[in-house]
């Protein structure tokens, strides 16, 4: 039977079965400690606005946060790039979304810090466990969160198992290679102890397992799979899309047009995208530029117009999210993240950027 989600905005509910249902959103981990510091977000007019009642005008319905296990174990540099996010973060955060309407993607990391392909550390309070108590370790934490939540009145919609998790999670333990064969049994365990926690708890919510390698069909065609050998138990394939780390558009376009023919079944989002209104000209973790279109303004416009017109092509293609798009330090002098100028709105006035709108394309 396909799962279905209850889709409330603007105070209407609707049943809508979850593949056929189209999202569209951003990664506003940040949000909360930005109305703390007193950020100020204006329309592409210049009038100051509320943030989430622009997003919805756009057509925006969903948003993603992340949940650390325990940030105040995180190095003091990155709680200064925005690792805050526990559960008594996250619980107050989601409140605010489903009160204005927006359903809720919930992304485990399972680390006290940020968690991508360069650095999947696993919490300090799960160091030195082997393989079979790190999984029990996982469902139980997992299990706790959730209804945690539910008791808070929150049930996401989506659940991430994993934040962009190609090699695996919760290092050394879990670690892996998809090229490899080494660990996959370890690996794939510590996720459906994670999927079976959602289960039990949010049977409706749709389960993600996110990776960042779309730019490099082989990893990501062996990568799931190994989950199909495995017979892991989720729902849709989560996919990051970078330019300057993944390649160009019709490069990803050619990576979901596979993903529809070999899972024909799992709906694939892209659950973090963004690229640059501004650039400093300093790389960033490898960062190849060579391709891609200039940092500017115009750039990172054009950028999401090429996106939405490429992902709009491809009906297996059913969310789209912007990281960090609640960058914005104008009205404070507190800089949250590290200035990275990657966000939609332009912290020099506040204003949303044209790539904004652009986003509200997609699919339509």
């Amino acid at each position: 039977m396909m799962r279905r989600v209850i889709l409330m905005v603007l105070g209407l509910v609707t049943m809508l079965p979850l593949a056929a249902q189209c999202w569209l959103g951003g990664d506003i981990s940040m949000m909360s400690a930005n109305a703390r510091n007193g950020v100020i977000y204006k329309d592409s007019c210049g009038v100051t606005v509320d943030p989430y009642d622009l997003f919805r005008e756009q057509g925006w319905n969903m948003m993603r946060v992340r949940l650390f296990v325990d940030p105040n174990n995180a190095p003091g540099t990155h709680h200064d790039q925005g690792v805050c996010q526990d559960l008594d973060y996250v619980t107050d955060l989601c409140k605010t979304i489903r009160a204005r309407g927006f359903e809720v993607m919930l992304d485990f990391h399972y680390s006290d810090t940020w968690a991508d392909p360069a650095k999947q550390f696993t919490p300090k309070r799960w160091e030195g466990l082997d393989a079979k108590a790190l999984a029990d370790s996982i469902y139980r934490y997992t299990r706790r969160c959730l209804l945690a939540l539910k008791e808070a009145g929150i049930v996401p919609a989506m659940i991430q198992v994993g934040n962009e998790i190609t090699f695996g999670m919760d290092w050394p333990v879990g670690r892996v290679d998809a090229m490899e064969d080494a660990n996959w049994d370890v690996f794939t365990a510590l996720l459906k102890a994670g999927c079976k926690a959602c289960r039990e708890v949010c049977p409706g919510a749709g389960i993600i397992i996110h990776t960042e390698k779309a730019g490099q069909w082989p990893i990501t065609r062996n990568y799931y799979d190994r989950l199909a050998a495995a017979g892991l138990d989720y729902d849709i394939i989560g996919l990051s899309y970078y330019p300057m780390w993944h390649g160009t558009i019709p490069n990803l376009g050619a990576t979901l047009d596979s993903l529809a023919v070999r899972f024909p079944g799992k709906p694939v989002m892209i659950v973090e995208a963004a690229y640059y209104y501004q650039h400093d000209g300093v790389n960033r973790g490898e960062e190849d530029f060579s391709q891609c279109l200039p940092g500017t303004i115009e750039g990172q416009r054009e950028f999401t117009a090429q996106l939405v017109k490429e992902l709009n092509h491809h009906d297996n293609v059913t969310g789209l999210f912007w990281w960090y798009p609640e960058e914005n330090s104008y009205g404070t002098p507190w800089q949250g993240r590290w200035g990275l100028n990657r966000g939609l709105f332009n912290s020099a006035n506040g204003q949303a950027l044209p790539a904004l709108y652009e986003m509200a394309k997609f699919k339509r």
